[in-house]
């Protein structure tokens, strides 16, 4: 808590000087244009900016430097901005000494905000911290070298202003130290060339969170730059091009802060627009002003003519410009067309499957966030979920498969209609892609349950042919042996011979039942009607005794059909019956046979409300054998009892 308030007096230090210097200057009958060229407005409102600023930072985030580096640029911009005090001081009649500690304030104070504080700043931003590990040297070396630029700034031995005193600190020989001028005119501007390659590395290894925050810095650079260059090549620029620079320590504050404020995109994507247009624009003017002052001759009006040029050149540029920083900052959501081709690029040939397809809906159109999901589950997803996301159901064949999960971005309240209308195209190839996997998986659950059904009925077969067929036939070896040897004596002979008999007929019902469950032998008697109409006459009885009345609604012959789609279709009524008789407490069952094309058993009772059926070994197993021959297979409650249907293909089987 000391340290927020310490930042917050150090902050309000600054602010407070720059009010007093500013009623002085008032009460010392300044105009606005002297104020402005004395540097006292520009100065002032950067104090302010910095101070203010730097304040907010060390509050809320009192361990990261820069809110810092804000309070001492602030600080030294406030005391650069105190020059009504230092006239002040001058028309009270201050002695000589005490003008030149003003004016060595005044030359020594607001480099170090421009020569170390700004670059500094931009080296450490967001988080207080260089790029990585490598950075550190780049770091010790502004900051060491920081003191040479406030030297070439502070020692050349002239006023301050016409007429005033010479600051202290200055060297006698500063002319003659030309080279190290110019060597600290390159140092400042290789720091802020190195804070601008600083920022492009994060930006490119960035999150989406960072990238946000870092095109809050992009703008005010954008805006900085711009007025910069007019300061330094267009001459006559007025003073107040400065004050875009306390745009820097606002828009590091808001990106630290609230980086979330406002869609950043669209203010940064214009910006950048115009900043090109106008580069454009101040480049062509320099290269027509020159051709014309050589080739055009006076009469014909030279600056008409480099304004219709201009314009000319000017008015085609700027669309282009547009759509070129769109679709960087927004991707490719104005031509869906090539948003469909990278995806289905993606989904053909790439075999990334849902994966990358959301990874290219996400880069095509520069979202934060894509994620696809079905009930309640995550299929794919590519970046980092936002806490505010619009949700796009997606339908094949007239039923839901998935929902398409599109985050907004930063400072979106609702998805964009030129978004919208390129999710919307994007929804069909996404619901096939959907619906793809979704039956990939089913059929791929299908194969391993049945080859699990497989592996048990091996398992069964084998146990019922090891321990209760092979030791039968095994007694039956035995005393075939032992009735030979007593074949002299016709009474242990025939007592041998007896249960050889018993034994004989035993293994062959083991025999026939291993048979049945293989494929029930009433299907080859009776075939497939006639099998059907013994079963439901054996199942008349439900479990607690009660009768049921199991009528059938069947043709009177079906074509011939495939041995599988018998046993399937034998197998799958049956075993419905059955569960009618054990669970459903019905006096009244329905068995339907139809075929046309297709072989379609259903199963309905009147039993009471049961509420939905939880699926059991009975009912997965009918399903896996509808499934395995590419039918169809539904069941459940219904309002007047429960219904089990079953779809077979004929032609496929």
């Amino acid at each position: 808590m000391v340290m927020k308030w310490l930042a917050a007096g150090l902050a309000g230090f600054a602010v407070a000087l720059v009010v007093v210097s500013s009623g002085v200057a008032a009460w010392l009958g300044w105009t606005w244009t002297i104020a402005l060229e004395s540097f006292v407005v520009t100065n002032g409102v950067m104090a302010i900016s910095f101070g203010v600023c730097g304040g907010i930072l060390a509050w809320h985030r009192s361990a990261n430097p820069i809110g810092w580096l804000f309070l001492v640029g602030g600080l030294v911009q406030a005391v650069a901005a105190s020059v009504p005090l230092f006239d002040a001081a001058d028309r009270a009649g201050a002695s000589a000494s005490t003008m030149r500690v003003f004016a060595t304030l005044f030359v020594y104070s607001w480099p170090w905000a421009i020569g170390l504080c700004i670059p500094l700043a931009l080296l450490l931003f967001p988080d207080g911290r260089p790029v990585s590990r490598g950075w550190w040297p780049v770091v010790v070396l502004v900051v060491a070298s920081a003191p040479l630029f406030v030297l070439e700034m502070g020692a050349e031995p002239k006023a301050v202003e016409d007429g005033g005193p010479i600051a202290y600190l200055t060297l006698a020989g500063y002319d003659r130290l030309g080279w190290l001028w110019t060597l600290a005119e390159l140092r400042t501007g290789a720091a802020y060339l190195a804070a601008f390659v600083a920022l492009v590395v994060r930006y490119r290894r960035g999150s989406e969170a960072i990238r946000h925050q870092l095109l809050w810095l992009l703008l005010a650079m954008v805006l900085v730059i711009a007025g910069n260059l007019a300061w330094g090549l267009v001459h006559g620029t007025p003073v107040t091009v400065l004050l875009a620079i306390p745009l820097i320590p606002v828009a590091i504050t808001v990106a630290i802060v609230r980086h979330r404020l406002l869609d950043i995109r669209l203010v940064a994507s214009r910006a950048l627009t115009w900043l090109l247009l106008s580069l454009g624009v101040l480049l062509g003017y320099l290269a027509v002003v020159a051709v014309l002052d050589r080739f055009v001759s006076a009469q014909l009006g030279r600056s008409a003519v480099t304004t219709v040029l201009l314009v000319l050149v000017a008015a085609p540029l700027l669309p282009r410009l547009q759509r070129l920083v769109d679709r960087a900052v927004y991707g490719d959501r104005a031509n869906p067309a090539r948003v469909v081709s990278r995806l289905g690029a993606e989904l053909s040939t790439t075999g990334t499957g849902l994966a990358g397809a959301v990874a290219a809906v996400r880069a095509a159109l520069r979202l934060p966030y894509v994620g696809l999901e079905r009930d309640g589950r995550v299929l794919a997803a590519d970046g980092v979920r936002p806490s505010a996301v619009v949700a796009e159901e997606l339908g094949y064949g007239g039923r839901p498969v998935g929902t398409l999960v599109v985050g907004l971005r930063s400072g979106e309240r609702r998805l964009s209609d030129a978004d919208g209308r390129v999710l919307l195209t994007l929804a069909a190839p996404l619901a096939v892609a959907v619906h793809a996997v979704t039956v990939s998986e089913e059929l791929q659950r299908s194969r391993e349950r049945i080859v699990e059904a497989r592996e048990e009925e091996r398992r069964r077969l084998r146990r019922e042919l090891h321990d209760g067929l092979g030791p039968t036939l095994t007694g039956i070896a035995f005393a075939a042996d032992a009735a030979a040897n007593h074949v002299h004596e016709p009474e242990r002979a025939e007592v041998l011979l007896t249960g050889l008999r018993r034994d004989a007929r035993t293994a062959l019902a083991d025999v026939r039942r291993v048979v049945d469950d293989l494929r029930p032998p009433a299907l080859d008697e009776l075939g497939l009607l006639g099998a059907l109409r013994q079963r439901a006459d054996q199942l008349s009885w439900r479990a607690d005794g009660a009768a049921i009345r199991v009528s059938l609604d069947v043709p009177d012959r079906v074509p011939t059909l495939p041995a599988a789609v018998e046993v399937a279709a034998y197998r799958i009524a049956t075993e419905a019956l059955t569960n009618v008789a054990r669970h459903s407490g019905a006096e009244r069952a329905v068995l339907r046979v139809h075929c046309d094309g297709v072989l379609e058993v259903s199963v309905t009772d009147d039993g009471p409300p049961t509420g939905p059926w939880r699926p059991g070994v009975g009912l997965r197993a009918m399903q896996d054998r509808a499934v395995e021959l590419g039918g169809s297979f539904s069941a459940g409650p219904t309002a007047d009892g429960g219904t089990v249907r079953a779809t077979l293909p004929v032609a496929a089987a």
